[in-house]
């Protein structure tokens, strides 16, 4: 005869909930978590979204989704389909010098996305992030968390936060206009003149310092100069 206790119902479980996964776990899981990360992330934004919450939506227990995924970062890249990853972004800047974050965020960002399929998953996204709905929010706390706010951070200062947001802009709006809309000349820019002229605002609002003296003028800006100065009348006066 059985034993009572295995005929009683298991406590500390919730009525409908699959029990705990144990041993090898089902073939579907991987894509039940991907499809409760997508609705967790679009109803809760990417800052509010747990991978606990996930586990609990998708009806599996939270170290499963670990064993699919090392961190949120990871499972929302997943979720979107990224052409590159913005926490990966972060280990590249980091390995290199401190003076060139800004350079090597440009260049990163540029090569990246400069083969056609991941220009295509990207144009994708962007066109998604600028239109109605949550998906701009989720795409920003992304990229401001996972990359601009840690680099920001590292730098020192009470205005971190501001500072990540600055550098986010500048580079989602290069992103937005190569890439998205394609506004010459900067769409067919060569990736060195862009990392040259735009790394250096990036290095600015990520840390304070780095916008170097300009290399030369062009004509156009001395007349615009002059044409602004006050007009000398002291010879006239004469």
């Amino acid at each position: 005869m059985s034993d009572p206790e295995t005929l009683a119902p298991r406590r500390g479980r919730r009525p409908g909930r699959p029990p705990a996964q144990s041993g090898a776990p089902r073939a579907s899981a991987r894509g039940d978590i991907l499809k409760a990360a997508s609705k967790e992330f679009a109803e809760r934004g990417y800052d509010s979204a747990s991978l606990r919450a996930i586990a609990r939506r998708a009806g599996v227990d939270p170290a499963l989704v670990h064993h699919y995924f090392a961190d949120k970062a990871e499972l929302f890249a997943e979720t979107i389909a990224a052409p590159i990853r913005p926490d990966r972004l972060l280990e590249v800047v980091l390995a290199g010098p401190r003076e060139a974050t800004g350079a090597s965020i440009v260049r990163y960002v540029l090569e990246q996305l400069g083969a056609p399929q991941a220009r295509t998953r990207v144009v994708a996204l962007l066109r998604a992030a600028l239109g109605p709905g949550p998906a701009g929010r989720v795409f920003k706390e992304f990229l401001v968390r996972e990359v601009f706010l840690k680099l920001a951070r590292a730098a020192g200062g009470d205005d971190a936060e501001l500072r990540a947001d600055l550098a986010a802009t500048q580079v989602v709006g290069l992103m937005v206009i190569r890439f998205v809309l394609r506004v010459e000349p900067l769409a067919s820019a060569p990736v060195d003149d862009l990392v040259r002229r735009v790394g250096p605002v990036i290095q600015w609002h990520l840390t304070g310092y780095g916008i170097p003296e300009p290399a030369g003028r062009l004509p156009e800006q001395d007349a615009i100069d002059a044409r602004s100065r006050p007009e000398d009348n002291s010879s006239r006066d004469e």
